[in-house]
């Protein structure tokens, strides 16, 4: 079989025949087949079960046709190696036995064991490794987003408790930064060595603080992980997640290739606060998906020629999928942006040629 490896030239902003095109939880409860999987087993069940991980990674990319596979776990996976008890509860999301609230608390994190504790994530990457003919993405979540977990104890909507420790003990939230920071690069370092061909850093929740709190106390660890698996030949993402616009400004200094954006910015406002740095990726509004084929296509279709303006874009929405999604309007999408971008894309090369 071919290899397409269209999704990591654009992530090297190298010349693409068509634009490439993943989605976030595209592996998820959309899929009716994924559904009945869920009825036997939960989320955090199916990843410690390499084979069944793997078979659930695939689906999307043998239903959609889309150029990159995500790896399926959970951004709380790696935080039980470092001494966080928790669950995936149904209808709220991580719950925290022991959240943390003070130095103590910081103090018991233990360093994450990847290969004792979290063996069967890597052995469902070196399985899709073998199986795959697009690239394998694998993920971590930011340290930010993990700790707003860790403290608020289960997700939360103010974060409140996340904030208060961040202003009030800055000592102890840098401690926690680092653990978390050190978690992220072992963990994600992992993944490469084990067949991960890109990965990316969910900040999913970091557009709750200003850009001033961001630099403060959170862009320096950012700036670690990415600067401690610069020498990782695998491209990096970094996206920080909904309502995060106003941080892309200050994300000139991470090393990373690209940059995710939500939908509340436009590829090209995203790009030109970013800098040329950054190859992009983004943004339809996942609830896009409840419209007509038409419409879809009517948003779809100034996010691709936003896109294609410059050298590195990948499509994508602007979060996660949601389980009412279509799966058919999935793959009519994916096969749009196909089929319109490679149009775009050889009109555009016919046009030089011809003024060559």
């Amino acid at each position: 079989m071919s290899y397409n490896d269209r999704f990591i030239r654009a992530c090297r902003k190298e010349p693409i025949d068509q634009v490439p095109v993943w989605y976030m939880r595209q592996a998820g409860r959309y899929d009716p087949e994924y559904r009945k999987i869920k009825e036997k087993y939960s989320l955090l069940e199916i990843c410690k079960q390499p084979e069944l991980a793997a078979e659930v990674t695939l689906m999307p990319v043998k239903k959609l046709g889309v150029d990159a596979a995500i790896l399926y776990s959970d951004i709380m996976n790696p935080v039980a190696s470092i001494g966080i008890d928790f669950d995936i509860v149904a209808n709220v999301g991580p719950v925290i036995d022991n959240p943390i609230r003070t130095a103590a608390d910081v103090a018991k994190l233990k360093p994450i064991d990847v290969e004792g504790d979290l063996s069967h994530v890597l052995e469902t990457i070196r399985i899709l490794d073998r199986e795959l003919d697009v690239p394998l993405i694998t993920f971590a979540g930011a340290p930010f987003t993990i700790a707003s977990y860790l403290i608020e104890g289960r997700p939360s909507k103010s974060y409140i408790r996340t904030k208060t420790l961040m202003y009030s003990e800055p000592a102890i939230w840098f401690q926690l930064m680092d653990k978390l920071g050190d978690m992220v690069i072992t963990y994600l370092r992992a993944h490469m060595a084990a067949g991960g061909k890109a990965f990316q850093l969910f900040d999913s929740w970091v557009g709750a603080l200003s850009p001033a709190d961001f630099q403060k106390f959170v862009l320096p660890t950012i700036e670690r992980i990415f600067a401690e698996l610069s020498d990782l030949e695998q491209p990096k993402i970094y996206f920080p997640g909904v309502a995060s616009g106003e941080l892309l400004p200050v994300l000139g200094s991470i090393q990373a290739d690209v940059i995710g954006l939500d939908w509340r910015v436009s590829i090209a406002e995203g790009r030109r606060r970013l800098g040329k740095s950054f190859a992009v990726q983004g943004n339809l509004d996942p609830y896009v998906l409840t419209a007509s084929m038409e419409m879809m296509k009517s948003y779809a279709k100034p996010i691709i020629d936003e896109g294609l303006q410059q050298p590195g874009f990948i499509f994508n929405l602007g979060h996660g999928l949601f389980p009412e999604a279509s799966l058919d309007k999935l793959r009519q999408l994916t096969e749009f942006v196909h089929e319109y971008s490679a149009e775009a894309i050889n009109k555009a090369d016919t046009k030089e040629a011809r003024h060559a």
